[in-house]
């Protein structure tokens, strides 16, 4: 989120039975969920990597980071069906594992507030801040310090 805008949008997705939100500015795109292979001695909450149009993509799942159970996901309902969010952070492309999809919402600079010290298992230091809706609250991930830049390179290897 740049700082000083008044307005930016928010991509919303749900893990467990929070709404996670994340700047539109940082998501490449959204795909269904795709074969994913493991990939050894990898960090518990990596879960592997997929190839998208031949570009190889690590998965993280936020659910094993944060500690989050994952919610039943129902055969017949195509809408409620997971997948990945490609997010391009610094130009290092990283897919994370989200339970179902939401919405894109505007939201104003002024609408965020500063996250409470616990907030469902996350650490605030990854939680940009959290807005106040009719159905609770949804939560802003800061993916810069979710992903810091060492921990993408080791999840990329050293072929950049």
């Amino acid at each position: 989120m740049a700082v000083g805008d008044s307005q930016f949008q928010l991509v919303t997705f749900q893990l467990g039975e929070e709404l996670y939100g994340v700047d539109i500015m940082d998501v490449k795109e959204i795909v269904k969920i795709q074969n994913v292979r493991p990939i050894p001695n990898a960090p518990y909450y990596v879960e592997g990597i997929f190839n998208l149009r031949s570009e190889i993509i690590p998965v993280i799942s936020l659910h094993k980071r944060f500690r989050i159970a994952q919610i039943e996901q129902d055969d017949e309902d195509e809408e409620s069906q997971g997948g990945f969010i490609i997010l391009n952070i610094d130009g290092i492309k990283i897919g994370i594992i989200i339970d179902r999809i939401a919405r894109v919402v505007p939201v104003r600079s002024e609408e965020v507030k500063p996250p409470p010290q616990m907030l469902s298992g996350i650490g605030t230091e990854y939680i940009h801040g959290v807005i106040r809706q009719e159905s609770g609250y949804l939560i802003v991930l800061d993916i810069r310090r979710l992903f810091n830049p060492k921990d993408l390179q080791k999840l990329i290897g050293s072929d950049r």
